[in-house]
């Protein structure tokens, strides 16, 4: 057998190369039309004014005002986040157990599959609808004696939102965790108990270092989602509660009292937070990698 030249290796490695940058053009073309350049105008437009380069539209994010709308977003998402993984995580655990039914795993995905994309408008409108100030379950508990407004409870603040986003957030959660929890093997849980380690002495030591950096990734993703939504906070409480993307909406609604630039530094806001909160993830990913090695 004569084996192939280096010539026609070299014209083997060639076309290969100019199929990967064929196939992989769009997307590096949709990358940059929907994501390099917004954000490059967003810093040209946070940048610059009427007499070129500026720093007033930034300085403007230490305001009162804005500073609230931050606070508020980065608490909320945080809360939010916590609550999805927590409940997200336990469903999908016993949702897994051997024991449970073969059917329930099926109609917890498929449920979670449509609960994490229903947001939105419809989602306010079905929570104004059951917990609001004349909602069914409200009005039900006010017939039983139990005033859930009267105690302090309002759907239109903080607490209420994290409500609100548990609904979207537990099912992302389970889709997004499920998998990690498939790949513990049941070998690794026997082994423990022949050694005689406890059930909270395997997830201690085995099992949650394991599932830590699949937690910590699911936790960003959850944050990231809750501190983007937009249309859910919005026509839940109308601007009520001050939020970083509400007050980027009333820029791009045409407000005449915030200015365009002031938008825009708003978003860079939101992108330098997750950026921070990806640079703790990798942070703390690395140092849980270099344990779990050990």
């Amino acid at each position: 057998m004569i084996p192939d030249s280096p010539t026609s290796n070299g014209r083997i490695i060639r076309s290969a190369g100019w199929f990967t940058i064929a196939f992989m053009a769009p997307f590096l073309l949709y990358v940059t039309a929907f994501l390099i350049l917004p954000t490059l105008m967003l810093l040209a437009t946070a940048f610059l004014g009427k007499h070129g380069l500026t720093l007033h539209y930034v300085r403007s994010l230490g305001q009162g005002q804005t500073v609230v709308a931050f606070r508020n977003s980065i608490e909320l998402s945080a809360m939010a986040a916590f609550v999805g993984l927590v409940v997200g995580g336990l469903t999908a655990y016993f949702v897994l157990l051997p024991g449970m039914p073969r059917g329930l795993r099926s109609l917890v995905t498929t449920f979670g599959a449509v609960a994490a994309n229903f947001a939105g408008v419809p989602l306010a409108f079905a929570f104004i609808a059951t917990l609001g100030s004349l909602g069914i379950i409200t009005v039900w508990l006010k017939l039983i004696g139990m005033n859930l407004y009267g105690s302090g409870f309002t759907l239109y603040s903080l607490p209420g939102l994290v409500l609100v986003y548990a609904y979207f957030q537990i099912p992302l959660m389970v889709i997004v965790i499920t998998p990690a929890l498939e790949a513990l093997r049941r070998e690794w849980r026997e082994a423990a108990e022949n050694l005689g380690a406890s059930a909270w002495d395997y997830w201690r030591h085995v099992g949650l270092p394991i599932l830590l950096p699949s937690l910590l990734s699911a936790y960003i993703l959850l944050f990231g989602n809750a501190f983007s939504a937009y249309a859910t906070p919005y026509a839940l409480t109308s601007g009520i509660v001050a939020l970083v993307p509400v007050a980027i909406s009333n820029v791009l609604s045409g407000n005449v009292m915030v200015s365009q630039q002031t938008g825009a530094a708003l978003a860079l806001g939101m992108i330098g937070v997750m950026v921070v909160v990806m640079g703790i993830y990798a942070l703390i990913a690395r140092r849980v990698g270099r344990w779990v090695k050990r």
